[in-house]
């Protein structure tokens, strides 16, 4: 893994050993920068403030080894990655102003692909992790996590009844709650509804009522105009001594007709003339007809007006004009539907309720019967691991139990009885630590010192590593707290577990660093800065040195070097 510009470290290389890698140095040289550095390129959150102040970005760089097979190979593929000789190359890039970009096997990918990466690559165990554990709800994670398909099959059912009991309550609870406003939007509808079927408006009538109003209004003064336009046109039987102009165009008509033969241009004028008296005739007949048949009729007059303040009526209240008037109805008359059926809904919903309450406690028990059947195998095997890491008499059980709630509260029935319940069941799940014979279980973040809280988490981690198909896993001083002997136990107890996985583990612990295949010393240059060459492996005499360090301070004390000295031998002999 490479990384540059990242918090204190100016560039850097970091080798890791296929087995148990222990990673050291000074309070504050930048060990927990590579625990960052792989958050990072496991898709971990993105905070501009790691970027090295005077640099642009951030860069962390990593080489994975991955089968051509395995889920986090096959996935890659699929987002287009290469492999380059069985190894996943991936990098994630930070800039100052918070822009994040990550690659993988040459390809720009979302960030969330390497979460999902990382799910399947690397365990990353650490002190954050420790206080988490001290929450129930992550105690239950931890068991479910440990029971694999015996809890996960039916909490994926569980949570799929959940997510529906949540959505019908609401509607439900809004259906019910809103009873009142229902109602009264009901009433105004109905009200609006029976309003317009009284008119009994049609497509268009407001329309043609308006322009048959402004005949009738004006039905004297355009008799007398279409009248005079017909005598014009046609003559005035009481005027035999009167001109019209039909019998002008028929004259000149005539007159051109004489002489059209001699000239094309006359004779399309001649045409046009005939036009004109044809068009003139019809106009004339129109007239005539227009005026007998012309209603000029009062009654009609008023029946329109009165239709039409009515139809008026409903356009100020539901639409600007009918056709938006009978939209309006349409709407409402569905929107009332959909109202009427709402006790209807409420019936089939409380019935949904009550029948996924039922479904809910059935799927709950069976979450606890799988949680108590894998408790008992979890609380062993952590007992196991104390008894490793210097905890011989120390006994772990796990604590399983509902809280009752009244009959008419929002419980499911589980085993007989009325429980609250959760998004994950109705199960509350506590670690109890008995740290000796004859004392009793206590929560955990009780019933333990701070070394002792320290050896049982990374019994608890281990104990997840031997179920985790990941190849990777990374502690971040879990080992804090401890010392002496457990410290010796906590170091062979990580060594054997590299013995099928790679471990890395940054430490201050020299019990723990003694028992790693390689050893990473992170050191400071004298500007504060990490560079390439202040990430070094450790060998023969610069690893006593180290260890020696870390045990008295003192590099070159005989004493602290030949117990650094005796360390390894432990180590070497004792795993």
């Amino acid at each position: 893994m490479r990384i540059r510009s990242l918090g204190v470290i100016d560039d850097a290389v970091v080798e890791l050993s296929p087995g148990f890698t222990a990673v050291t140095g000074e309070t504050g040289a930048g060990k927990t920068m590579v625990v960052t550095s792989l958050g990072l390129l496991l898709g971990g959150r993105a905070d501009p403030a790691l970027v090295r102040i005077g640099a642009k970005s951030a860069v962390v760089e990593g080489r994975i080894s991955v089968g051509p097979e395995t889920p986090a190979a096959v996935r890659a593929e699929e987002a287009g990655a290469e492999l380059d000789d069985g190894a996943l190359l991936i990098s994630r890039t930070l800039s100052a102003e918070g822009r994040s970009r990550a690659h993988v096997g040459g390809r720009s990918v979302p960030v969330g692909l390497l979460g999902e990466l990382a799910d399947d690559l690397v365990a990353v165990h650490g002190q954050t992790d420790q206080q988490g554990l001290l929450r129930p709800a992550r105690q239950r994670q931890a068991l479910d996590r440990y029971a694999g398909d015996a809890v996960d099959v039916p909490l994926a059912k569980y949570t799929a009844a959940h997510r529906r009991l949540r959505a019908v309550t609401t509607e439900l609870d809004e259906l019910t709650t809103r009873a009142r406003e229902r109602a009264q939007e009901a009433d105004l509808l109905r009200f609006g509804l029976d309003e317009i079927a009284a008119v009994e408006p049609q497509p268009g009538e407001d329309t043609e009522l308006a322009a048959e109003a402004e005949r009738l209004g004006h039905a004297e003064a355009l008799a007398s105009a279409a009248t005079a336009a017909h005598a014009a046109l046609a003559g005035n039987p009481e005027d035999p001594e009167g001109v019209e102009a039909t019998t002008l165009v028929a004259g000149a008509h005539r007159a051109l007709e004489a002489v059209r033969g001699h000239d094309p241009e006359l004779a399309g004028l001649a045409d046009r003339l005939g036009e004109i008296g044809i068009l003139m005739a019809d106009v004339a007949g129109e007239l005539a007809g227009y005026a007998d048949n012309l209603d000029a009729d009062p009654l009609r007059l008023a029946a329109v007006e009165e239709r039409r303040a009515a139809l008026n009526h409903l356009t100020r209240k539901y639409g600007e004009d009918i056709a938006a008037v009978l939209a309006w109805s349409e709407r409402s008359a569905a929107r009332l539907a959909e109202l009427d059926g709402d006790d209807d809904r409420i019936g089939e919903l409380t019935a949904e309720r009550d029948a996924l309450r039922a479904e809910l406690g059935e799927l709950a028990q069976t979450l606890t019967d799988a949680r108590t059947a894998s408790s008992k195998r979890f609380a062993d095997a952590v007992t196991a691991e104390l008894a490793e890491l210097a905890m011989p008499h120390a006994r772990v059980t796990v604590e399983i139990r509902q809280t009752e709630v009244p009959e008419d509260a929002d419980g499911i029935v589980v085993g007989g009885r009325t429980v609250a319940y959760g998004p994950a069941g109705a199960d509350e799940v506590e670690l109890l630590l008995a740290p000796h014979p004859g004392a009793p279980p206590r929560p955990i973040a009780k019933g333990a010192s701070g070394g002792e809280l320290s050896r049982v988490m990374l019994a608890v981690e281990v104990v997840f590593a031997g179920s985790d198909p990941v190849p990777t896993y990374l502690f971040d001083e879990v080992d804090a707290g401890v010392g002496g002997k457990a410290a010796v136990e906590v170091g062979r107890r990580l060594a054997r577990l590299a013995k099928s996985a790679q471990v890395v583990v940054v430490t201050h612990l020299p019990q723990v660093a003694a028992f790693a295949d390689r050893q990473l010393l992170v050191a400071k240059t004298n500007d504060g800065s990490v560079t390439r060459s202040g990430v070094t492996i450790l060998e023969g005499e610069e690893r006593v040195r180290e260890l020696s360090r870390m045990l008295a301070g003192q590099e070159d004390s005989e004493t602290a070097r030949a117990h650094a000295e005796e360390l390894l031998e432990t180590a070497r002999t004792g795993r």
